[in-house]
């Protein structure tokens, strides 16, 4: 390893980000960042609205190869591209990712809108997968590496609470449309308009400095001062006139750095829960509306069903957002994990329409402070030089996990209930054993920047 001996009186950028404080420039990125994660939401759940009206377009039989095609496609393409963009930010650095990312999957949202066969589609939703699964580990890194230590946590989840706001818009805007237009246009509409949040996202982006961490970790300290100005101006502080201290740093940064000594033990349980938690998720919710509707219920009545199972994701979100910097990211993660196993076989054993709306208000509590405390965890527990690979690969393996959720899921309208809700309950118990495993707790720790020994 290599080190630079920093300049007498020079300043880390924690420090700096500690010493300009909470201000509107975090809350402005995390509007920004929000409105863009919502935007995400929406094109991840789509499908699972869409789905009615597609399958009239294109006659497809519920549960069938084609349908598990369409409903795989967006999570394959998120697969690579949460890999692909994930290591280029920390290469070439966050905010070309953050912008590239965001234009892409307006322009590949709407494509899919026009699609005039099924083929088309799928292709559209698959490159509409690979531009989203970008904004994934980058919208964490720069989330987490602009926040003072004091409240990254909580900012962290406020940032995944976001995706609430998504499911919320995207469930109300289907029931708007199949109330105006018959199923078979409105999965159209639909796609159109779930599109255009991500361009008003992208807009509010161009205002946004790449991240100090980032930038002096590749050497370009100038700019990082820059960021650092920027930040000062807008929470009206002043930024000490001092250099800047350059992490320490290995020669050359690799992504199999990701998997040696301890931290690759970290990026595997890591990618454990990832996995654990986006198959059992995805498993029950990219299904649910079609296993509603499968019951009887009529799909108006379905997409208000949904909505209120989104409505039940803002107090699990805010209890997560309190208990990561009360008793800590690990804790909080593991007991939302082992409640969302619970709500899965609470789930199972509901008898009357009004307890299966309940649990699911249950499960979808607790798996969403779930995703919330994952994702202020993980971020943390990378080095700025790997951090958004890290993220690109462990997230990576929730979208290995959303590829396979389909066909589990389906066994939900097959009648095999028992087997489906068993499954997803062992996942999110597995999920839980390995988060606890992992054995570090980062609440009021600073940002790692360099690759250490331990590391």
């Amino acid at each position: 390893m290599t080190t630079q001996t920093p300049p007498a009186g020079a300043m880390s950028v924690d420090a700096a980000i500690d010493g300009l404080g909470l201000g509107p420039f975090q809350w402005r990125l995390l509007l920004i960042c929000g409105l863009t994660w919502a935007a995400d939401a929406m094109e991840v759940l789509l499908m699972g609205f869409a789905l009615p009206g597609i399958a009239e377009s294109f006659g497809l039989r519920p549960g069938s190869t084609e349908t598990r095609w369409l409903l795989t496609s967006t999570f394959a393409g998120m697969f690579v591209g949460a890999w692909f963009w994930g290591w280029v930010a920390d290469r070439l650095g966050r905010r070309q990712v953050f912008l590239t990312t965001v234009a892409l999957g307006v322009v590949f949202g709407l494509l899919g809108a026009f699609a005039p066969g099924l083929g088309w589609l799928v292709v559209a939703r698959f490159l509409t997968g690979f531009a989203i699964g970008g904004t994934l580990p980058v919208d964490y890194a720069m989330m987490a590496e602009f926040v003072p230590t004091a409240w990254r946590g909580r900012f962290l989840v406020y940032l995944e609470s976001f995706w609430a706001l998504g499911t919320i818009m995207v469930a109300a805007l289907a029931w708007s449309l199949s109330t105006l237009l018959p199923p078979g246009e409105a999965w159209r509409w639909l796609l159109g308009l779930a599109a255009l949040p991500g361009l008003v996202g992208l807009l509010a982006r161009l205002g946004v400095p790449d991240s100090p961490r980032s930038l002096l970790a590749r050497g370009k300290e100038a700019p990082a001062r820059a960021a650092l100005k920027r930040v000062a101006r807008l929470n009206r502080k002043t930024l000490p006139d001092v250099p800047l201290a350059a992490p320490e740093h290995t020669a050359r940064v690799t992504p199999a750095q990701l998997f040696s000594g301890g931290l690759g033990r970290r990026t595997l349980l890591l990618a454990a829960v990832w996995f654990g938690l986006s198959l059992g998720y995805y498993g029950i919710f990219s299904w649910l509306p079609s296993f509603l509707k499968a019951q009887g219920m009529e799909l108006g009545a379905v997409y208000r069903t949904t909505l209120l199972l989104a409505l039940a994701q803002v107090p699990g979100y805010i209890l997560a957002a309190y208990l990561v910097e009360r008793i800590g990211r690990r804790a909080t993660l593991v007991g939302y994990l082992l409640g969302s196993a619970a709500g899965a076989y609470l789930f199972l054993a509901a008898g009357t329409p009004v307890q299966v709306l309940a649990t699911s208000a249950l499960l979808s509590f607790a798996l969403l402070g779930a995703w919330g405390a994952l994702y202020a965890y993980t971020p943390e527990l990378y080095p700025t030089p790997l951090r958004t690979t890290g993220m690109g690969f462990v997230s990576g393996m929730a979208r290995v996990a959303s590829v396979l959720s389909p066909s589990v899921g389906a066994l939900l309208l097959t009648g095999q209930l028992p087997a489906a809700l068993t499954l997803f309950a062992g996942c999110f118990l597995l999920a839980a054993l390995c988060a606890w495993g992992i054995g570090i707790e980062t609440r009021g720790q600073r940002l790692p920047e360099a690759i250490g020994p331990q590391q």
